[in-house]
């Protein structure tokens, strides 16, 4: 099923081919619009001439910001949502030698999956279980036992249209309700 991130074909394009875009986006994905953090990672690669782990990882902290704050910002609360792109893809440069791809790429185990994950920084318990699902959904990556760690209310993994994306709006309004 295809997701509909944004409503920009080209920031689709992206989150669906480099899979660094696709955990930037998941990163950004909190407290904003989804179409907003989604498109991001376009954005960003805009701005600094490309997606490369090792590179966002090693900026100097002070010009990310900068990036981060140029107008239209690239987040609601751009000097913290830069300091967590930028420790994810510094632990994606170390662990995994900079390729995104690799932290689920080759996983058979889903238990294995989630520990890699959440070593993540920027990835709580409830974005795992978003990201598992996405990963099965929507690029077939279904290591052994995920169903068990996949979202299972209605997630961007869902979204292949205007109204699922309200949809998945809607619960995520109803279940950031239900925590307070």
């Amino acid at each position: 099923m295809p997701i509909t991130w944004t409503e920009n074909e080209e920031a689709n394009r992206l989150l669906d081919t480099d899979p660094l875009a696709l955990l930037i986006g998941m990163v950004l994905d909190q407290q904003v619009k989804m179409e907003h953090a989604f498109g991001g990672p376009l954005e960003l690669k805009k701005r600094i001439g490309g997606l490369d782990a090792r590179h966002i990882g090693s900026m100097d902290p002070s010009e990310l910001d900068k990036v981060f704050r140029q107008r239209p910002a690239l987040h609601r609360f751009p000097g913290s949502m830069a300091r967590r792109v930028q420790a994810m893809c510094a632990a994606v440069a170390s662990d995994y030698g900079g390729d995104a791809g690799a932290v689920w790429r080759g996983v058979d185990d889903a238990d294995e999956l989630v520990r890699r994950i959440k070593k993540l920084p920027g990835f709580g318990e409830m974005k795992v279980k978003i990201l598992v699902a996405v990963l099965a959904k929507k690029f077939d990556v279904r290591p052994r036992g995920w169903e068990k760690h996949a979202a299972t209310w209605h997630t961007i993994a869902d979204v292949d249209s205007p109204e699922s994306m309200e949809e998945a709006r809607a619960v995520k309004r109803r279940m950031k309700a239900q925590q307070h």
